[in-house]
Order: structure tokens, then sequence, then C-alpha cells
């Protein structure tokens, strides 16, 4: 048993698109938040549904597109949040995470700040 899994712990990366519902409609690429609440909820995941199909496919890959696409400051870090336990990510974030396998790539996750595709890393 890894000691992440003893710990109860995982290690995800993440890309993040906000949207008009969005708790807080601004990011480090869009500070004025002008693009964001612009953004509908159904065009963030289209955005993202393009860009999930392009990574599985091996087109592109998750941590460049998190650092060019991603509204999270982890774009920065190719989208890594390091590692974490359950109750400190939003429920919807929290359970996809834990349900991935190492190395997969979730279905679009919404959360109070946007759409997401998360990839367990460890």
């Amino acid at each position: 048993m890894s000691s992440s899994a003893a710990t109860g712990q995982v290690r995800a990366s993440h890309i993040l698109i906000k949207h008009q519902g969005s708790r807080r409609p601004a990011s480090w690429k869009d500070p004025e938040g002008r693009i964001i609440k612009n953004t509908t909820r159904d065009s963030a995941v289209s955005q993202l549904t393009v860009i999930r199909d392009d990574i599985i496919s091996g087109k592109s890959k998750f941590e460049d597109v998190a650092s060019r696409i991603s509204d999270c400051s982890s774009a920065k870090r190719g989208g890594d949040l390091g590692p974490f336990g359950r109750g400190q990510m939003q429920k919807p974030f929290e359970e996809a995470t834990f349900a991935l396998k190492v190395g997969e790539v979730s279905d679009i996750v919404d959360t109070d700040s946007g759409v997401h595709i998360i990839k367990r890393t460890a």
C-alpha cells in the first residue's frame, strides 16, 4: 500500500474554466473577469470537452494545456494541486478525484468555481 493511500490522500492536477456562474468570476489570466462574465456554462463545457478529447487522444499534454488555459493559479504548476485528503476540496471535486485511478482524466466536473477536468497523479 502506498503511503498516500495509507493517509487517505490523493494528488491531482486540474484544468478549470470559469463562467458566469462561478463564485469568483475573475482569474489570474482574466483579472477583470471580462471573458469569464461572457462565458456561459455551456460554452465552458464545450471548450473543456474539446480539450479533454485532445488530451485523451494524445494530441495535447494535460500539463501544457493547464498552464495555458486553466483559470486556476495552479496553472503555473501545470495544474498541480498537490496532495489532499477528504474534506479539503469541494465535494464534487473530491468525489471525482477519489474515483479516478492514477493517470486517469475525469469527465467534466461542476463546482462553485466553474467546470473542471481532473487528472489524478498519485
